[in-house]
């Protein structure tokens, strides 16, 4: 690993954060974070003091509750990290546009599509749909269509991995 990612992975769990590594090959990331939404700031501007970009932020609308999805990289180093937050059910997240200049953008959008709440976010009107499409949230689904969150994630049981990859833990 290099030493800069140690840094990092190591400032994040002096943080209570605990980080996963994965499978780069598998999964096209090299750790996940599932994290609470009052260590989010303190995670954007952890990976901001270790020169780490955001490259996107989404939403997934699953049970228990919708996630907010941040996916941040290094352009020195091969790091990527996936980080998952469930939003709060007063459905408010809070903002990291004020640590990561591109967020902006991203949480509107995602207010949009999935009627999150960026708390303290400077500018969090609609950027996609129409002011008068503001409770339409187009991206939720009803809940006897939802998934559970581990049903959406890459975890594949060894019975269900193809008899090659069997033979090769073997």
């Amino acid at each position: 690993m290099h030493p800069a990612t140690e840094k990092l992975v190591s400032a994040l769990q002096d943080l209570s954060i605990s980080v996963e590594a994965c499978d780069y090959q598998q999964r096209g990331y090299h750790f996940e974070i599932d994290l609470e939404a009052d260590k989010l700031r303190p995670l954007a501007e952890c990976m901001l003091a270790r020169e780490m970009f955001l490259g996107f932020v989404g939403g997934l609308h699953v049970k228990p509750a919708v996630e907010i999805i941040y996916q941040f990289a290094s352009f020195e180093r091969a790091c990527r990290i996936v980080v998952r937050v469930p939003v709060a059910g007063d459905n408010s997240m809070p903002t990291i546009s004020d640590i990561f200049q591109g967020a902006n953008w991203h949480e509107r959008e995602t207010r949009d599509f999935y009627g999150v709440n960026f708390t303290d976010h400077p500018n969090l009107k609609p950027l996609i749909l129409a002011e008068e499409d503001v409770d339409l949230k187009p991206l939720l689904k009803k809940d006897e269509d939802l998934k559970g969150a581990t049903e959406v994630r890459w975890a594949v049981p060894v019975e269900e991995k193809p008899e090659v990859e069997k033979a090769e833990q073997g």
